[in-house]
């Protein structure tokens, strides 16, 4: 059987494109997740895992879809040879049934890794030039008077904390907040 697996890292991003080409290959079953890479335990990709037999096919868009952390991803690679599953990826035209597609995997998993690490480095570097100019993170706070009518809304007690979020068009945590930090200042 052919399983098709698709990943992104965040819910505003599409799967459109790696469903489109997953399709075109012609997997049989497709199994599709948002959530980042790095992670280890996907719930999609663990069950991709269970469902797997010997002489089974996966077939990814892109090794970078699999995994970012070269670690995880040659791990997940020898777990397919151990148990007779061959892995396709469209992108680098990889089949690691062969010898030269196990080497591809390998460099290719290390040049992932590699890309992700200078992410997070350049992240890390734009978040402390950042606060070395004063700014720090976050969204920006809700106005004060939003803030106030949410207050006064909770005061009332005529409406759920649901509602009065919708109302003020803030989080619940927002609202949490401004509750912890009225308390704590009386």
């Amino acid at each position: 059987m052919k399983f098709g697996y698709a990943r992104v890292s965040t819910e505003e991003q599409s799967l459109d494109r790696q469903i489109d080409a997953l399709n075109s290959y012609g997997v049989d079953e497709l199994l599709t997740e948002k959530m980042t890479g790095t992670k280890r335990n996907r719930p999609e990709l663990d069950r991709l895992l269970d469902k797997l037999r010997n002489g089974d096919t996966v077939v990814i868009e892109s090794l970078s879809r699999l995994g970012r952390s070269t670690k995880d991803l040659l791990a997940l690679v020898e777990h397919f040879e151990k148990q007779g599953v061959v892995l396709i990826s469209l992108k680098e035209s990889i089949d690691i049934s062969t010898p030269t597609g196990k080497l591809l995997v390998t460099v290719l998993s290390a040049l992932c890794q590699f890309e992700r690490d200078l992410t997070v480095q350049r992240t890390n570097e734009g978040l402390t030039s950042a606060r070395a100019r004063g700014r720090k993170g976050g969204r920006p706070p809700k106005d004060a008077k939003t803030m106030e009518k949410a207050l006064k809304l909770y005061d009332a007690k005529a409406h759920s904390i649901a509602e009065i979020c919708e109302i003020c068009g803030i989080s619940s945590g927002t609202l949490y907040n401004a509750l912890h930090q009225r308390a704590a200042a009386c």
